[in-house]
């Protein structure tokens, strides 16, 4: 019996891409879509989703067994978040500790998590953007990294504790990080 053979992606999301390759033409009109970016093998998948506003690394794959298997709780997935505000300690305990969120309309108290001030982006690959006038107030950057991941977790999390998402960027799934340009794509044999 022949071995199947699968295809393995790691690609820098830029913002405003959709985490998805086929144009339904009457819903996704003018959007842009990660085929855009690559060649990508026919039955590729974004293992996890970034929203249109969230950028990133994210791994893409032909193999429905590895998606689950990251997607699961096993692997950790860490986000840079520029936030509505300076953040204070105190929301940053509050968010370590876990705070209720609404998912599909019921509470959902989030697990406990690693959450920390982010002082220099220098480590990471990250367009510029202007997110906002300064006229507006300050903004923040902090460190989440989650091993759950339900429907815009990590802004909804920020909203509670009183900091809105502005920008919401990830960096590392398990062992891989990003480190590659806007819109970068590389094929890997396996994560």
């Amino acid at each position: 019996m022949q071995q199947e053979i699968h295809h393995h992606y790691i690609l820098h999301k830029p913002f405003r891409y959709l985490s998805q390759f086929i144009n339904n033409q009457n819903k996704r009109k003018n959007k842009k879509l990660l085929g855009e970016l690559y060649d990508f093998a026919e039955g590729t998948m974004a293992i996890g989703r970034l929203d249109e506003t969230s950028e990133g690394l994210l791994l893409l794959t032909t193999n429905g067994k590895v998606s689950a298997e990251i997607t699961s709780h096993k692997f950790e997935k860490e986000y840079y978040v520029q936030l509505d505000g300076v953040i204070t300690e105190d929301a940053i305990i509050e968010l370590q500790n876990g705070v209720t969120i609404s998912i599909n309309s019921k509470p959902y108290p989030t697990k406990p998590c690693n959450v920390f001030a982010v002082n220099s982006l220098a480590e990471f690959p990250i367009e510029q953007q202007h997110v906002r006038d300064e006229r507006h107030g300050s903004t923040s950057w902090i460190s989440i990294t989650l091993t759950e991941g339900k429907f815009r977790q990590v802004r909804k999390m920020t909203a509670a504790v009183g900091f809105p998402t502005l920008r919401l960027v990830r960096i590392r799934i398990g062992d891989i990080k990003l480190n590659l340009k806007v819109g970068e794509t590389i094929e890997v044999n396996s994560f």
